[in-house]
């Protein structure tokens, strides 16, 4: 029998209470996703400044402006770079344009520089003009020195040299002693 004043029994007994979430779970899940997004972001700044590392580096070895100068995008102002030229970067010769001689008092023979380029022209600066001062050997007076200038890098400009031997067997030599960019 049942005690009226009790309550009447459910039929069906009641449901377990639902699980209480841990506030620690949230916290670790919290933290989980602010160490992964300050991973992503750190990664994203070393990145970032290692690429404009990078173009401030290309930008000061291929510029010559001053170091107080902002940082140039290395791929859209860069000056073009070019080489030095010196006596090393030219081979010379002697091309006889005429030769008149007089049996033993020796020749008049005319000549002009024979130059090679021994760097790619492309490295030259074409807006330079190079003065190539060259020595002529063989002159009954001494050395001849001649200059010719080299412009928008493959022009050649020189006077023909009037060298007089002591005698028809006289071999001219020749060497590059300067190069100077003007």
């Amino acid at each position: 029998m049942t005690d009226p004043t009790l309550p009447p029994m459910p039929s069906d007994p009641p449901p377990p209470p639902a699980p209480k979430k841990s506030p620690a779970n949230a916290v670790v899940i919290g933290s989980a996703a602010a160490v992964i997004a300050t991973i992503i972001a750190t990664g994203f700044v070393v990145v970032h400044s290692v690429s404009n590392a990078n173009k401030a580096a290309a930008a000061t070895t291929k510029s010559s402006a001053p170091k107080a100068a902002p940082a140039v995008d290395a791929t859209e102002d860069a000056e073009p770079t070019y080489a030095a030229l010196d006596a090393d970067s030219f081979t010379i010769e002697l091309k006889t344009k005429s030769r008149q001689c007089f049996g033993s008092a020796g020749c008049n023979v005319t000549v002009e520089p024979n130059l090679t380029l021994m760097v790619d022209s492309g490295d030259v600066d074409p807006e330079a003009t190079y003065e190539i001062t060259y020595e002529i050997r063989g002159d009954e007076s001494g050395p001849v020195i001649e200059t010719a200038e080299l412009t928008e890098q493959t022009s050649l400009n020189y006077t023909p040299s009037s060298i007089s031997t002591t005698s028809a067997g006289t071999k001219l030599s020749v060497k590059i002693t300067d190069v100077q960019e003007q």
